[in-house]
């Protein structure tokens, strides 16, 4: 059984991200799996902190778009929108360079509000950051379109 509402296939989050905070760090999705949604970003100049290492920033922006864009998935598009309220990180593992691949996976999906957990690995599997994110689901129209339109109501 899916956790998404409706039919998510043609839905394209890429494309939605637009000219955004996503489409800056060079976020990309990478599978809608059944019980689960992945994305990856790179470990480039736009991701690192001056150190030379991933941004704790930078992980904690993939994965708040990550639970988001579940969220997103798993409400019903037309009556709801999902916003985020809080968000914690432990950055484990320091990381210079590749890819972070992060995956998105329910703790708790109610009415009003979902609880997602946000694991983000390096190439080689090793755990970088584990993050759970908080989002209030607001009954009014999502404000995002398929159509790439942000802002709308």
């Amino acid at each position: 059984m899916s956790l998404w509402f409706g039919d998510v296939v043609g839905i394209d989050l890429d494309a939605m991200a637009g000219e955004s905070l996503i489409a800056n760090l060079g976020i990309e999705m990478v599978e809608l799996r059944d019980d689960a949604l992945v994305a990856r970003m790179p470990v480039d100049a736009r991701t690192v902190q001056p150190a030379g290492v991933l941004h704790g920033g930078a992980s904690v922006a993939l994965a708040e778009t990550l639970a988001s864009w579940a969220g997103y998935l798993a409400v019903d598009r037309e009556r709801f929108h999902v916003v985020g309220q809080e968000i914690n990180a432990n950055h484990v593992r320091p990381i210079a360079k590749g890819w972070v691949t992060a995956t998105a996976t329910p703790a708790a999906i109610g009415r009003r509000a979902h609880v997602w957990e946000v694991r983000i690995v390096d190439d080689e599997g090793r755990l970088v950051c584990i993050s759970r994110c908080t989002l209030a689901v607001i009954e009014q129209r999502s404000s995002y379109s398929t159509a790439g339109e942000r802002g709308r109501p």
